[in-house]
C-alpha cells in the first residue's frame, strides 16, 4: 500500500514538473524579441531568439516582431498651395528598434504609425505646389520621413523610408496640362523652324555674294539645275534666262540697237522662259 502511494506521488510530482516546465518554456524566433512583465512590472532584460524560461503564472512574455514592416498609406485628398485638388497615396517602411518602448510607450505602434503617416501626408500636400508633387518627389519624401520619424523615435520605432506612390489629378487639370505641353512643343518647333530659315537665308546670301563676283558660277549653277531637272524624264523643260545674258546678247549686236531711238527700244524683259520638247 505504501509503495503504491509512493509511486502515485512520484507520478503526480513528475506530472506537475512537466506541466510547470511546459508553462515556463518559451521559444523566441530569430526575428523576434521577448519583453517580460513580472507581476505587471517590466523586466529590464529583453529575451533574445531561442529557448527561454519564465516564471509560470507570474511572468508574461510579449513577442515583438523586429522585421521591416511595409505599410501602405491610404490615399489622402487635399488642396495644394496653388489651389489644386489632388489625391495622393504613399507607402512607408519602418521597423521596431526598441522592443520595450514599442510595448510600453504606445498601445498599438502599427496603428499609431499609420495615423501619423496619414496626417503628415495631408500636411505635405497643403505645403507643396503641384509641380513639386509631380517632379520633386525626393525632397517631399525626405520631409515626410522627418515628420513621421520625430514622434516615432519615442515609440521605439525607426522609419526607414517613405515613398509617394501616385498623385491623381482631376480630368480638367489633366487636359489643361496636356494642352500646355502641346503648346510648349509647338513653340519649340516654330523657334527651330525660324532658326533654320535664318541660317538658310544667311547661307544663301553668302552664296549670292560669291556668285556675283564670278558670273561664270551663275551659269554653271544654271546648267546643274538643267541637268537635275532633265534627269526626272520630264516632257517639258522650262529654262530661265538671266537678265545679264540678254544684256550680253544686246551688246553683241550693237548695229540694230544703235539705229533705233532710245524711246523705241523695247524694254529689257525679266527672266524669260523657253520651252523645248523632248522626245
Amino acid at each position: 500500500m505504501v509503495e503504491e502511494l509512493v509511486v502515485a506521488g512520484a507520478a503526480a510530482a513528475s506530472a506537475a514538473v512537466i506541466c510547470v516546465t511546459a508553462a515556463a518554456a518559451r521559444v523566441v524566433k530569430q526575428y523576434e524579441r521577448g519583453v517580460v512583465f513580472r507581476l505587471g512590472r517590466l523586466r529590464p532584460d529583453v529575451r533574445g531568439p531561442g529557448f527561454t524560461m519564465i516564471v509560470p503564472f507570474v511572468d508574461r512574455l510579449h513577442k515583438v516582431n523586429m522585421q521591416i514592416v511595409t505599410m501602405p498609406v491610404p490615399a489622402q485628398d487635399g488642396i495644394t498651395r496653388d489651389n489644386v485638388t489632388v489625391r495622393v497615396d504613399a507607402v512607408i517602411y519602418f521597423k521596431v528598434v526598441d522592443a520595450s518602448e514599442a510595448v510600453v510607450q504606445v498601445e498599438d505602434y502599427r496603428f499609431a504609425v499609420s495615423q501619423m503617416a496619414q496626417t503628415s501626408l495631408r500636411s505635405i500636400i497643403g505645403k507643396s505646389d503641384l509641380d513639386d508633387l509631380l517632379s520633386n518627389r525626393e525632397k517631399l519624401n525626405q520631409g515626410l520621413e522627418l515628420m513621421i520619424d520625430s514622434p516615432a523615435i519615442g515609440w521605439g520605432v525607426q522609419i526607414d523610408r517613405v515613398e509617394i506612390k501616385d498623385v491623381s489629378l482631376p480630368e480638367t487639370m489633366k487636359r489643361s496640362m496636356s494642352r500646355q505641353a502641346e503648346a510648349e512643343r509647338e513653340r519649340r518647333a516654330r523657334i527651330i523652324n525660324a532658326d533654320a530659315e535664318l541660317q538658310a537665308s544667311r547661307k544663301l546670301a553668302e552664296a549670292a555674294s560669291e556668285m556675283s563676283e564670278q558670273p561664270a558660277a551663275l551659269q554653271l549653277r544654271l546648267l546643274q539645275t538643267v541637268v537635275a531637272v532633265a534627269a526626272e524624264k520630264n516632257s517639258t523643260l522650262v529654262l530661265p534666262f538671266p537678265v545679264e545674258l540678254l544684256r550680253f546678247l544686246e551688246r553683241a549686236t550693237p548695229g540694230d540697237a544703235a539705229r533705233q531711238p532710245a524711246a523705241e527700244r523695247p524694254p529689257i524683259p525679266g527672266p524669260a522662259a523657253s520651252e523645248s520638247r523632248q522626245d
